[in-house]
């Protein structure tokens, strides 16, 4: 009889044990998604990470704790229309609250030897050197004294471009991404 309440005791504790942990275990943050670290620079192959969660269609920035789309769109519009697709977008890891970046954001991606960050998996970025460069990519920023232009950002190879500026009734590419701050400098 002792040993009967003794292991019956014992096993309630243990499944206690089992289920707290468990439930520690869920809410552990884990290398899928480490605090940002924009004080450090990681190496390619531990920055960017595939989230299979998402249908493998998205990737974590573990340097910025933002989720980019594996594939940016390689149509050409306006600021208005890429604005509106990137809020209205579910297509992306079955997913909303995708948003257009920052110009900061879409430069945390350039890697200073030229083009979109080396060892990255992104797919589909236009890193194009023929006639005037790649199409460059919107984002919410103002550009600093036109408030009818947007800031943009390309990504050539074997290059480096700095951020510049386009009428938002131009065409450039958007590129959508989740999470950080998303502060938007709306020109209108």
């Amino acid at each position: 009889m002792k040993h009967g309440v003794m292991n019956g005791f014992g096993l309630a504790v243990s499944a206690l044990l089992t289920l707290v942990a468990g439930s520690a275990a869920a809410d552990a943050v884990g290398p899928y998604y480490a605090t940002p670290s924009w004080d450090q620079t990681l190496p390619a192959s531990t920055r960017f990470i595939v989230l299979s969660n998402m249908n493998s269609q998205a990737v974590l920035d573990r340097e910025t704790g933002l989720v980019w789309q594996k594939s940016p769109s390689s149509a050409q519009v306006n600021w208005f229309q890429a604005v509106l697709d990137c809020e209205d977008m579910a297509s992306t890891g079955g997913r909303f609250g995708w948003r257009l970046p920052s110009i900061h954001e879409l430069a945390s991606l350039v890697d200073p030897a030229g083009g979109i960050a080396a060892g990255s998996p992104f797919t589909n970025v236009d890193t194009a050197n023929s006639g005037l460069g790649p199409l460059p990519y919107w984002s919410t920023t103002t550009f600093p004294g036109d408030s009818t232009a947007a800031m943009v950002r390309g990504f050539p190879a074997g290059g480096f471009t700095s951020g510049s500026n386009f009428k938002v009734d131009a065409f450039a590419h958007e590129w959508c991404v989740r999470g950080g701050q998303g502060v938007d400098s709306n020109p209108y």
